[in-house]
């Protein structure tokens, strides 16, 4: 992508949006069921019969999940004589357009799926060469149509040739491929909207992906098989894209998976709380002829999917991250109210403090959406027991805005740099200090810590274009520690910034003891077996 600088501020919210696909689809973020993570590649005729049925007999269209999607493994290995898509027949005994029409006859939309390569994904390490729709996009879209489909998922698999299965390091664009799939799709003059599956290669939301899609995966598959770890390396892919995502078009952080092994109950409720706040398609991917009361309990929480259909159609974004302690997120909905969504990182039951002031208010009406209780007027905080991995969500109405703070700004230019620690100029405008870490450091002299010294509030501004597709130590974020006149370093997980090295993060806020009154504080950031950010300048508050 071109290089540019961005400083990420709510005031950016929805600028992209003007690029927003007009087909009048995708007003709020899908809802339905796809079988993937319950069954991979190998979903039977009868298998998808039954899970419709399912899918109605429970009561779940009633609650939004309309569309009823089919995935990879349909498809035959060879065209028609004519040169058509079609079907596996002993996958597909009836064919695919009869289950079309058995799904409308149950009142859902019809969901279908292809990928813009030369071959689709498979889960046999891409041997099963099912047909793709790289350069029949035209004939593909008509046939779609033609079968009734109202939702199309189109995955990225083979996109480059016939021999690179999975590339996530791609040496071509990939956004041509959908927008010639989303022109087929248009041509046709019915109404299908359009999922791009393309995993986050080359950051789509900034494509804008809105332009070419109702919808675009932000990241690597979230499973099978399910994992916390894969919940943090999804989350720190959002922190930077949330203003990308309004009606039209939704940052899409994958298929849930509530109902699955991997994730315990409580974890379940987390992932579905903050994929419906970030307003993520919400599509049910478990086996539903086997769903549990606690998965219902999940997937039917009125209030959790009255924020993710919001009218508003604004995303939460990041306000506040604990290092291996909390995240805070919020966002505003149409009624006025906010919902904030508290994620407690530790692997133990605890009692945890919300903090109103990290999203912008010092008293509010609350109410958990988690069990649907009123809290009455919280003033400054909030303590409440939260399970390992569990969650606060709560809808914040008549809410009193908290004093905002000021910063007197140290750039990182004017820091001592120590190792191999080195400036760059991005974009031929702003210096940014990279290589901090790994012997590397960087240390503000002359920090003001005000008249009384103690705990002060930092703020960070930088650049981590570090993306990852897989789990590492520090998924899609880097560790920076920081020490204050000599003290104990403390860790800080700073998440990306953008998935290139020229797009600013700005105001990663951390509470750090240990100043002393008047201008003789030193700030020092390093770390001893990796890379920090690169850092543009650091805020103390007054």
């Amino acid at each position: 992508m071109t290089g540019w600088l961005l400083k990420i501020s709510t005031s950016l919210s929805f600028s992209s949006l003007a690029f927003a696909l007009n087909n009048g689809l995708g007003v709020t973020p899908a809802m339905g069921w796809n079988p993937y993570n319950a069954f991979l590649c190998s979903t039977t005729e009868a298998q998808y019969q039954t899970q419709a049925q399912s899918l109605v007999s429970l009561g779940l269209p009633s609650l939004g999940y309309n569309y009823f999607n089919i995935d990879c493994g349909w498809q035959a290995t060879v065209r028609t004589s004519a040169g058509d898509i079609t079907w596996d027949p002993t996958i597909f005994p009836s064919g695919v357009p009869a289950l079309g029409i058995f799904v409308h006859n149950l009142g859902l939309k019809f969901g279908v799926y292809s990928d813009g390569g030369v071959f689709a994904c498979d889960f046999v390490g891409g041997t099963a060469h099912y047909i793709g729709s790289l350069g029949h996009e035209t004939s593909d879209a008509d046939t779609f149509a033609s079968w009734g489909a109202d939702y199309l998922k189109y995955d990225n698999c083979y996109a480059v040739n016939s021999t690179d299965f999975v590339d996530d390091n791609p040496p071509i664009l990939i956004e041509p491929h959908y927008a010639t799939m989303e022109n087929a799709l248009a041509a046709t003059g019915r109404p299908i909207l359009f999922s791009a599956c393309e995993w986050g290669v080359q950051d789509p939301a900034r494509w804008p992906a809105s332009a070419v899609a109702n919808s675009w995966r932000i990241a690597n598959d979230i499973g099978p098989p399910a994992s916390w770890d894969n919940l943090f390396r999804i989350i720190n892919q959002l922190v930077p894209i949330t203003q990308f995502a309004g009606p039209g078009g939704w940052n899409d952080l994958d298929l849930l998976e509530v109902g699955n092994v991997g994730l315990t109950t409580v974890e379940q409720q987390t992932h579905f709380a903050f994929w419906a706040a970030a307003k993520s398609p919400l599509l049910i991917s478990t086996d539903l002829t086997t769903v549990t009361a606690e998965t219902l309990g999940i997937l039917k929480n009125t209030g959790i999917i009255a924020v993710n259909q919001d009218s508003l159609g604004k995303s939460i974004s990041f306000k506040r991250r604990y290092t291996n302690d909390q995240d805070v997120w919020s966002g505003p909905l149409a009624d006025g109210s906010t919902v904030a969504v508290v994620i407690n990182w530790q692997n133990v039951s605890r009692s945890l403090t919300f903090s109103l002031a990290d999203v912008g208010f010092s008293s509010a009406i609350a109410t958990d959406l988690n069990t649907g209780t009123s809290l009455g007027k919280l003033t400054t905080s909030y303590t409440s027991t939260v399970a390992a991995h569990g969650s606060l969500v709560l809808k914040l109405t008549g809410g009193v805005s908290a004093p905002i703070p000021t910063f007197t700004y140290y750039p990182a230019t004017s820091g001592t740099l120590g190792g191999g620690a080195t400036p760059r100029v991005v974009n031929d405008t702003v210096t940014v200090v990279g290589f901090v870490g790994n012997g590397g450091t960087l240390t503000f002299t002359n920090v003001d810590g005000g008249t009384a010294g103690g705990t002060k509030l930092l703020s960070f501004d930088y650049i981590n274009g570090d993306v990852t597709f897989t789990n590492t130590a520090c998924s899609n974020c880097r560790n920076t520690f920081v020490s204050v006149n000599g003290g104990t370093a403390v860790q800080v997980q700073m998440p990306l910034s953008a998935q290139s090295w020229d797009i600013l993060f700005s105001g990663y806020l951390v509470s750090l003891p240990g100043f002393n009154a008047g201008k003789t504080n030193t700030v020092t950031l390093s770390n001893p077996s990796a890379y920090t950010p690169d850092f543009y300048r650091m805020g103390v508050a007054m």
